[in-house]
Parts: structure tokens; sequence; C-alpha cells
């Protein structure tokens, strides 16, 4: 995680990610927005590693970054860092293209595990947050298509795109091609019937794929 987009209103809040983030990430440039309309003029003119998104913002809402991230930079790590723990909050965000959600009021301590974490492919979500997904999980419809529909090798895919690796790196670790890469996860989700790389991690936790 070298280069690092901060996206937080609050002055003495953002200042403080950022400090976070500058230990958790040694050596990385982080480049902190205050604005919508700021973090989308800095997606234009750059790739980033790591997006961490508040989703109150003055100018909208944190929804509508995470939304450009899905459309043009797949390789980018999309977390958000709210005051928010509820459900409507929480799945909005991840429908839009959250791999992560953490919340503000935690210890440093611990944000600092969570963002350490990223660099092992951990999925870095609050411990209440876990918990409300699992919840959810464990409530889908029975209906819903079990981990035999996919191959061993999308099984294996859909593990590492849990995880957070971007495409290039998937195809290092199975020493097959990038676009061989894009074809197996387009599969998986037609098969899954999804759309997102956080549906993704869902389905990758429900079929025991990955865990929190």
């Amino acid at each position: 995680m070298k280069h690092i987009i901060l996206v937080e209103d609050l002055d003495e809040t953002r200042s403080w990610l950022e400090g976070v983030l500058n230990t958790a990430f040694d050596g990385a440039m982080v480049t902190a927005v205050s604005t919508v309309g700021k973090a989308m003029s800095a997606l234009d003119s750059c790739t980033f590693d790591l997006a961490i998104i508040d989703l109150s913002l003055p100018d909208g809402s944190g929804i509508e970054i995470l939304k450009k991230i899905q459309q043009t930079s797949l390789e980018t790590v999309s977390v958000v860092a709210t005051i928010f723990d509820d459900d409507k909050h929480l799945f909005s965000a991840l429908r839009a293209g959250a791999q992560g959600y953490l919340l503000k009021d935690q210890p440093e301590e611990q944000l600092l595990v969570l963002f350490k974490g990223l660099e092992y492919g951990n999925v870095p979500f609050s411990p209440s947050v876990a918990r409300r997904i699992l919840r959810h999980i464990s409530h889908q419809n029975n209906e819903r298509v079990e981990v035999d529909v996919l191959t061993e090798r999308e099984k294996e895919v859909l593990a590492l795109i849990a995880k957070g690796i971007n495409r290039n790196e998937v195809a290092r670790l199975l020493g097959i091609s990038p676009h061989t890469v894009g074809g197996y996860t387009k599969d998986i989700y037609r098969k899954l019937k999804i759309n997102t790389r956080a549906e993704a991690t869902i389905e990758a936790l429900r079929l025991g794929l990955a865990a929190l």
C-alpha cells in the first residue's frame, strides 16, 4: 500500500487517520482530501492502492466515490471509515464496492492492526461490523447457489479476490495470466449472481472460502 487516498472532512479526524495510516504503512504517500469533488479529481489524476473513505461528506456521500472506484479502478482497495454502525450504511457501502468497513470510534491500536492486515490479504472489518455480516450470511435464503457450482480453480480465484488481492497478483500467485483471471472472475460473478468485489467477499465468507 504505497499510494493512499484518505477522504475525511473533519480536520482533526483527517489528521489522526493520516497519522495512523503513516504508522501502518511505512513510506506510503497519503493524499488527504475533504470532499467528494476533491476525491473525484484525485482519482482522475492518479491510481491509488488504497482508499479510506468517510460516508458523510459536505458535498455528497462517500458512496459516490466507492462507485467511481468500482467502475474505473478495480485495483484500488476501498475501505470505509465511518461513525455509522447500522445495516443500511454497511450494506449500501458493500454494494457500492467497499471491501472493508471500519468504525472510527474504535481504539487506534485496533485500527492499526486492521490496516496492517491488508498487507497480508486480511479483510478489514471492525468486530461489530463483522458480526453484522455473519448474521446476514446466516440468515440468507437456503436456496442460494452453493460452492459446488464453482470449479476448483474458480474457488481459488474467489478466495484470493475476497482477500482484496488485485488481478495481477492473483495471476502471479496462481501462475496464470491476468486475462485468464479476468475470465474466471467473470464466470464466478455470473454463477454466484453478483456484481461487485464486496459481494464476492461476502459469498466467499458464506461458502467457507474466506474468514473474517
